[in-house]
């Protein structure tokens, strides 16, 4: 048998009235995708940081803009998309210096990404400017078969 592809969307204004649907949202696909409490708080954190970015940074808090939530996931991997068409930004701008030394000197900006890295197994930001932006956050379900 095949693997079985399932796929959730949700689409929001952005505002940070809607960060507890987005949560609940991501609550959901990580109970369905069979990830442990512990795995989908972090999930929820992560999907958490990033729409707030995109809130906050990309549309500057523009609520007539809107946040899409993609997940899809098999039995191996979980992918939760997050597109905006709002400003992108470079992540390779941002130091990749560690969580725990920005957070004990209480430095404000560039925890974000690291914050999604420390959480999930793979972080990729893509963006098309002026047109699409995508962070695609990855956590891994189980270790691939070797059929």
């Amino acid at each position: 048998m095949g693997i079985i592809e399932r796929k959730f969307r949700l689409q929001v204004p952005s505002t940070t009235e809607n960060l507890a649907m987005i949560r609940e949202f991501a609550a959901h696909v990580g109970s369905q995708a069979g990830l442990d409490d512990g795995a989908i708080s972090k999930l929820e954190l992560a999907v958490d940081e990033a729409c707030t970015n995109v809130i906050e940074h990309a549309y500057g808090s523009d609520v007539s803009k809107e946040v899409t939530v993609r997940a899809v996931f098999d039995e191996e991997v979980l992918q939760v998309i997050v597109e905006d068409t709002g400003l992108g930004f470079d992540p390779t701008a941002v130091p990749a210096e560690d969580l725990r030394t920005l957070v004990a000197e209480r430095r404000t900006g560039g925890l974000g990404m690291q914050l999604m890295k420390s959480l999930m197994d793979e972080v990729h930001y893509e963006i098309t400017p002026g047109q699409r932006n995508e962070l695609r956050m990855i956590k891994r379900l189980r270790k691939p078969s070797a059929s």
